[in-house]
């Protein structure tokens, strides 16, 4: 009997490796009748059911066949992959680190294990892991295409490039790898490149993952200003996948662009309905006079847009936008308070990436920045010229800091703000008598009610009237006030006002 059941299993695994996957099963399950506790069996079983699209029947079986030997490694990672399957992330680690204590050297765990720590939103921690992959298998094309991705979310696109190039050294026409090397390319402003490897991805990829692809194109179609075809992307996408909200939602972005505004309009509720951000739409639909105007923009919208920018905010806001605004904003001050200003502390509102802090470092003893976006600080970190940074919303951060700052310096920040007297009067509470408040905001005429409306550009201007009343309310006094070219959009100059308030 033993012989009959050691050789049906091994027709059971060559039929598993020939990818008969039906066959194979029958075959299993053969076995297990005779002996219900066979652990290749048992292990195998689970491995089909996984490959059949069952993951949790296969995380049953494969617990079972532990049950039997838990010495396994390569059933411990095969139960943490099934676990994935199942959003089980967490438990998914505990099973791959299982195998790895038994396996260090299992090249495909610590793959698994990037990926894993990737979907929990542990990004240096997977980087580590496919390093250690590709330490111990250097050919290791899905290695260097998950490291490829994973560096994309760091904002290391230079890298994320290379890497992706490694991965199709090896393996050419890699569906992933070209997805990954295009938002790479995108990433960093190479859109034309972006496009073509999106198209080799189209050719490669399997038909389930294919509108993902179009709506990425779409974006680097827009970025790079072919609103037309940037629309067509969109709309193959959407054609693949109806409900495809993402898609719907850039798809009403240019189509805003296009000043196709009836259709935008129609776009954005369709997205709202599709499950799009609903915060978001609402924000783009006041932007549109569809709607009342928000006090503020989203905090999820304004997070969402730096972190994606992070990786070449001030290539694009310099170089292709001609944004002199930290730079206007620092002449004032040192017209104002002289050559060499000689502050015990500074506040970058809103800091970014930290443009404003080779401008603000020689004034200030102590200097610190706040912002929404984490990739945004992970950048200004770089540059280590801050003494504190801060990853929250600028209005309630504020409110835990009184009379600290000598300087708060706002460039471009206000226009995410509509309604400004709760931001004034945390300003005016965190400054120290005699203290200055120096920002910037973008122009609005005189027309509208409230002093402040949403542009096109999902950005808010404010009435020089409005600024003025708020600063009185906060206690603030008007000191100077300036008209400016503060930036470039679409080629045409976005003309704003400069302040400088102080508290008595």
């Amino acid at each position: 009997m033993r012989l009959d059941l050691n050789a049906l299993l091994r027709q059971a695994v060559a039929l598993h490796q020939e990818g008969r996957l039906e066959q194979a099963r029958v075959l299993y399950g053969q076995v297990l009748e005779r002996d219900p506790k066979q652990f290749d069996a048992l292990h195998l079983s689970g491995v089909i059911e996984r490959q059949h699209g069952d993951p949790a029947r296969a995380a049953d079986l494969i617990r079972a066949a532990l049950q039997v030997d838990p010495q396994q490694a390569r059933a411990h990672a095969n139960l943490g992959a099934a676990l994935n399957d199942l959003g089980q992330h967490a438990a998914a680690l505990d099973s791959i680190d299982a195998a790895l204590r038994l396996d260090p050297r299992y090249a495909l765990a610590w793959n698994n294990r990037g990926n894993t720590l990737r979907r929990l939103g542990r990004q240096p921690e997977a980087l580590d892991s496919y390093e250690r992959a590709l330490a111990l298998q250097a050919s290791y094309p899905e290695a260097w295409c998950h490291r490829a991705i994973v560096l994309n979310d760091l904002g290391r696109h230079a890298d994320a490039a290379a890497s992706a190039e490694q991965a199709l050294g090896m393996r050419a026409g890699y569906a992933d790898a070209l997805q990954a090397l295009g938002n790479a390319l995108q990433a960093l402003e190479r859109h034309p490149e972006a496009v073509a490897a999106y198209d080799r991805a189209l050719a490669a990829a399997p038909a389930a993952r294919q509108a993902e692809i179009w709506c990425a194109r779409g974006a680097a179609l827009k970025k790079a200003g072919m609103l037309e075809q940037s629309l067509a992307s969109y709309e193959q996408a959407l054609r693949l996948r109806p409900d495809y909200a993402m898609a719907e939602h850039y798809r009403a972005n240019v189509l805003r662009a296009l000043d196709r505004r009836e259709d935008a309009l129609q776009s954005y509720r369709r997205a709202r309905e599709l499950g799009a951000d609903p915060a978001g739409i609402a924000f783009a639909l006041a932007a549109l006079g569809d709607g009342a105007a928000p006090s503020s923009a989203p905090a999820d919208y304004v997070r969402g847009l730096f972190d994606q920018y992070a990786g070449h905010f001030d290539r694009h806001l310099v170089g292709t936008l001609e944004y002199r605004t930290p730079e206007l904003l620092s002449a004032m001050l040192h017209e104002r308070l002289g050559p060499q200003p000689a502050l015990t502390s500074a506040l970058d509102l809103g800091c970014g990436t930290g443009l404003c802090a080779p401008l603000l470092r020689p004034m200030a003893q102590r200097l610190a920045g706040v912002d929404l976006s984490e990739k945004m600080l992970d950048k200004a970190r770089e540059g280590g010229l801050y003494d504190e940074l801060a990853c929250a919303d600028i209005v309630p951060w504020l409110a835990g800091r009184r009379a600290e700052w000598q300087l708060v310096l706002a460039a471009d920040v206000l226009v995410y703000f509509g309604e400004l007297r709760p931001l004034f009067g945390g300003v005016a509470q965190a400054l120290r008598p005699g203290g200055w408040f120096a920002f910037s905001v973008e122009s609005l005429g005189a027309g509208s009610a409230e002093g402040y409306a949403i542009t096109a550009s999902n950005r808010f201007a404010h009435t020089e009237a409005y600024v003025r009343a708020c600063a009185l309310t906060a206690g603030l006094a008007l000191v100077e006030r300036r008209e400016a070219v503060l930036r470039k959009e679409h080629g045409r100059e976005v003309r704003g006002l400069l302040f400088l308030l102080n508290r008595p």
